[in-house]
């Protein structure tokens, strides 16, 4: 794989930390190298939805930025989420959640990922995206 200078480790935590979102749900990127990346992220009562488990958004913000860490660390910084579907498995009720991202496709400007978010209780979502590097 042709990749972009890689983004360290060190480079994604500044990236990440300088996401005011991120801090708000107070992300943590554990991993990161050529073509993988993981983030995780403690499930506190202010993630969860009226019946007491994780909100859909908080597991669809996971696989984005973990989607897109994993492909920036092939393109490099400057990208953007193209898109991402996901499927919604099984109700997180405790934490910490991870989410794990790999590549499965990446030629010059793009990269596709996927990525699969699990706790104690298994797996409870998988997304594929794609990450766009921005000229």
């Amino acid at each position: 794989m042709d990749a972009a200078p890689q983004i360290t480790l060190e480079d994604g935590r500044a990236i990440l930390a300088s996401q005011p979102f991120s801090r708000l749900l107070g992300a943590r990127l554990v991993q990161l190298e050529p073509g993988l990346a993981t983030l995780e992220l403690d499930l506190t009562d202010d993630l969860r939805q009226q019946h007491g488990v994780a909100h859909g958004g908080v597991l669809a913000y996971l696989a984005d930025n973990a989607l897109s860490f994993c492909g920036g660390s092939l393109l490099g910084p400057s990208l953007r989420s193209s898109g991402f579907t996901i499927e919604l498995l099984r109700p997180a009720r405790t934490g910490p959640l991870r989410a794990e991202a790999t590549t499965v496709v990446f030629s010059g400007r793009h990269a596709v990922c996927r990525c699969e978010i699990t706790g104690p209780e298994g797996t409870h979502a998988v997304a594929q995206g794609r990450v766009t590097a921005v000229a």
